[in-house]
């Protein structure tokens, strides 16, 4: 089959496309490289069944031109990262409700099958010890640029929710929970990417702050196997599904293993939030998901542990200590 994945050049629309073209599959990557990287798909450039097309979801004919031509859409394109969103609020509004827009409103027009990505962020305050797909979403005031991001990714799911309920565009959500690994970038904030090279340099490790705020890290590579499967059963379609892990670790334990893991002599630098984003930032004090509806779908469950995908993180980043030293 053929494939468009927006933010192919991304750090999981990368692996996703990898794992399509080790299917057998074609893959076109759309990707504008604004936080996507030529060198993260690199290694596939010469591959006959790759094409990396530079340009923007929000061009319309683009999209249009590669979804009339494609079996199915892995929607991946998205402002991502609280620090970006923080920073750039309009703009992340902007990309994630427009730009889902016209994917599925192309992906309509030619009645193919679309995986809209989303996020755990959809959750908000919710602390609830496994967030099943069907809780309740606790958010802050609409005044907090903190809480845009979700919103944005709401109504992205609220869309793809209505074109399959309405017009019976097979559509599907998967709400990723900390997704990690090699090719993250440690810039918006991506906590491990961020301990790791600040561990590699033998700079202070910056933990947000009081470190007690917990999250559970998942492998990409399983991540993205669940995404293909998922793209492939029929009956995915109207539903959203958490894709996570359930193993629960603290900042201020990460930030430990990393040391560890590392043998670093880094210390440990406490940063209030509103010196890291802006005053009066929320955080979310426990993100745990239910992964049951995923597993019982498609047989979903993480393979590799906190320490394995630690441990592949720093690999990573020793084999390129260009990316270490440019804090990429």
């Amino acid at each position: 089959m053929k494939f468009l994945v927006t933010g192919g050049a991304g750090f999981i629309g990368s692996h996703l496309s990898d794992l399509l073209l080790q299917q057998g599959h074609q893959v076109v990557a759309l990707d504008n490289l604004s936080t996507g990287r030529v060198d993260n798909i690199a290694h596939v450039r010469n591959n006959p069944n790759f094409q990396l097309v530079v340009g923007s979801i929000l061009d319309e004919r683009l999209v249009d031109k590669y979804a009339e031509r494609c079996d199915g859409i892995f929607h991946l394109a998205a402002a991502v990262g609280v620090e970006l969103i923080v920073k750039k609020p309009l703009e992340s509004l902007w990309t994630n409700i427009r730009g889902s827009e016209v994917v599925l409103e192309m992906a309509n027009r030619y009645q193919k099958k679309v995986m809209i990505t989303s996020t755990s962020e959809i959750y908000g305050k919710n602390t609830n010890s496994c967030l099943k797909e069907d809780e309740d979403r606790i958010l802050g005031s609409p005044l907090k640029s903190r809480w845009s991001y979700s919103t944005s990714k709401a109504v992205d799911e609220i869309l793809a929710y209505t074109y399959w309920k309405e017009k019976g565009l097979p559509t599907f959500i998967v709400r990723l929970f900390n997704t990690v690994g090699p090719r993250q970038t440690g810039h918006y904030g991506m906590v491990i990417p961020r301990f790791v090279q600040q561990a590699l340099k033998g700079e202070p490790i910056t933990v947000y702050g009081n470190g007690k705020q917990s999250r559970c890290f998942l492998y990409v590579g399983d991540a993205v196997r669940a995404m293909s499967a998922l793209m492939d059963l029929p009956t995915s379609a109207g539903e959203a599904f958490n894709l996570g892990s359930q193993e629960e670790v603290s900042i201020l334990q990460l930030a430990q293993m990393v040391i560890e893991l590392t043998g670093s002599r880094s210390e440990i630098r406490f940063v209030p939030y509103s010196e890291a984003y802006e005053a009066g930032f929320e955080d979310m004090f426990r993100r745990v998901p239910d992964i049951s509806k995923a597993g019982s779908f498609v047989g979903f469950k993480p393979t590799k542990t906190l320490k394995e995908i630690l441990q592949s993180v720093i690999a990573y980043y020793r084999k390129e200590p260009s990316l270490v030293a440019a804090g990429r």
